[in-house]
């Protein structure tokens, strides 16, 4: 079963055409505008994307670099028994291949609508709806975190969240999480030519949002440059043991919105930071 939060805001569903924008948005209105972008749109997602995401598959991102290769968070054969927190869970992919692999995971997400497209596929496992940057867990509670695009993203303050992953591992734990590679923000978001050419500045840290008539956020996107993500990461208290670049593959001839094997050639489309709680 899923289990709710103690209190939420869910957005009303709405015909208008949201504007996008670049402003600030800080972590209560980032928090409620992704909360209800991800239930309206978790339909959509699913549909769009879960073929190429798969039912029990753990993939990093758009690029396709899947973990049964990749061993960021461990070889499988020492995941088994492992207590694992997925961090943006959705509708838990890669918590259920963790499983498979002998691991315990608990699946967590904001969006209660994509912890029921978690449920509708199935598993044994918890499926938790809450805020990363509150999380409900004691303190050292799992072995592994793991985050595949999911939270750090669309979160106002990382190094909350960071804190509290750090708060709920063991010593000797590890956090491994993708986002979209901070270059990726100095470049339109489109696959094709158009998306090769510098457009804004990457230290413009100023975040993309997307808003209602009443300039209400309905979607908040963050960026931070890679000294930033290093930064936020050292001041968590965790320790940087790897950063993951994953280049793109002859295989993958797909487009996910920006990301396309036009661009991926030739820029990095995600950064994968493996962390430490010593």
């Amino acid at each position: 079963m899923i289990q709710e939060p103690t209190s939420s805001e869910s957005a009303a569903e709405s015909d208008f055409e949201p504007e996008a924008t670049r402003r600030d948005a800080g972590a209560a209105e980032s928090s409620r505008a992704n909360r209800g972008w991800w239930d309206r749109n978790a339909d959509e997602y699913q549909v769009e994307h879960g073929t190429f995401l798969g039912d029990d598959r753990f993939v990093w991102g758009p690029e396709g670099l899947d973990e049964v290769e990749a061993e960021l968070l461990g070889a499988p054969e020492d995941l088994k028994d492992r207590r694992v927190l997925e961090i943006g869970a959705g509708a838990a992919q890669c918590s259920r291949w963790l499983a498979a692999q002998g691991a315990r995971p608990v699946a967590l997400d904001i969006s209660h609508r994509q912890l029921q497209h978690a449920l509708r596929i199935g598993g044994s496992f918890p499926l938790v709806c809450a805020d990363a940057g509150a999380l409900p867990f004691a303190d050292a509670s799992f072995d592994l975190a793991c985050s595949a695009y999911g939270a750090l993203p669309f979160v106002a303050d990382p190094v909350r969240v960071l804190t509290e992953v750090r708060r709920v591992l063991r010593p000797g734990g590890r956090f491994v999480f993708s986002v979209t590679h901070p270059i990726r923000w100095a470049f339109p978001d489109e696959p094709g030519p158009e998306g090769l050419s510098v457009s804004a500045s990457y230290f413009d840290r100023t975040p993309y949002v997307e808003q209602d008539e009443q300039g209400r956020a309905v979607y908040v996107e963050h960026h931070r440059t890679i000294g930033d993500r290093v930064r936020d990461i050292a001041a968590s208290g965790f320790r940087l043991v790897d950063l993951v670049e994953p280049e793109w593959p002859a295989w993958n001839t797909s487009e996910w919105g920006g990301w396309s094997p036009l661009r991926g050639n030739l820029i990095p489309g995600t950064a994968i930071f493996v962390c430490v709680r010593d």
